[in-house]
């Protein structure tokens, strides 16, 4: 018993110190990911909201087809009502409708411009910058530049760049190299595409973003990430043969890692890496050992 009790409170441990906190796409999945910022949870917070009416308002309608089919059908009324207007019916239809449109206007609006309010003196500035089939980003403002290309991560890949744990970095989403962020930072983020490319999206659903990447143009949004994890998200504008095969992965860490990161990543990058990604999944190979 003892031992059955240890197991299973290994593979908790080793469930959580993997990356419980990140979250990526699962198989059948009906609702959000987790919220892991301000706005994802003003975003999951609406959609829930939203389904008090759309819920009601379907049954509502269905039940009204219902009775229409039923009980106003050729054979149980040969003979057509020659209504024309019913006052009641008009003001109803009239009124209901501008009220349910009004509770879900004003909290949209509440949320649309927290979207879109940049805040003031962001702590990080990342451009990324889109091109068939890959994400280049550039870290803004800092000492010394940092900038690198991410690509899906291959199979053949994987024992090289230490990351072979699937559940951790899943097939088709895993890529090089992540995006470094700090937690609980406010990150603005400077999205395009290459002046020859077409257009793209960078989307990242744990985070409530998802913003056109047009050739040309540089379009803005912002967040901060409250836990630390391992988060993934895809190119969301239909781009080409490769369009499904350009993932984003961004990994959030302390304020201290992102500092030693981003200093090594300047001269190093491929060490830089290696030394965070040694770091992030050391607590899961120790619970794992014992």
């Amino acid at each position: 018993m003892n031992r059955a009790y240890a197991a299973f409170a290994a593979m908790i441990c080793l469930l959580c110190a993997s990356g419980a906190a990140a979250d990526q796409p699962v198989p059948w999945q009906i609702d959000q990911q987790q919220a892991v910022t301000p706005i994802m949870h003003e975003i999951k917070w609406f959609n829930h909201y939203s389904l008090w009416f759309i819920v009601p308002i379907t049954l509502f309608v269905l039940a009204l087809l219902v009775v229409v089919v039923v009980k106003f059908r050729a054979s149980a009324n040969p003979v057509p009502s020659r209504t024309s207007h019913n006052t009641a019916i008009e003001v109803a239809w009239t009124l209901g409708p501008v009220l349910v449109l009004l509770f879900l206007a004003i909290p949209s609006f509440n949320l649309l411009n927290a979207q879109l309010t940049m805040p003031e003196n962001p702590d990080v500035t990342v451009k990324a910058t889109a091109t068939q089939w890959q994400w280049n980003y550039e870290y803004e403002g800092g000492e010394t530049p940092v900038a690198f290309d991410s690509y899906m991560l291959h199979d053949g890949d994987r024992a090289t760049a230490g990351k072979t744990d699937m559940k951790v970095y899943p097939r088709l989403l895993a890529v090089d190299n992540e995006m470094v962020l700090p937690v609980n930072k406010t990150v603005r983020m400077l999205v395009t595409a290459a002046p020859t490319d077409v257009i793209h999206a960078f989307a990242m659903p744990a985070f409530g973003v998802k913003i056109d990447a047009v050739p040309g143009r540089l379009n803005e949004t912002w967040f901060r990430a409250e836990k630390e994890g391992l988060y993934y998200g895809q190119c969301s504008e239909l781009c080409g043969k490769d369009h499904a095969f350009m993932p984003i992965a961004i990994r959030i860490v302390s304020e201290d890692k992102y500092k030693a990161w981003l200093t090594a990543a300047a001269s190093d990058l491929p060490g830089a890496y290696k030394v965070l990604t040694a770091s992030a999944d050391a607590p899961a190979l120790t619970v794992a050992s014992k």
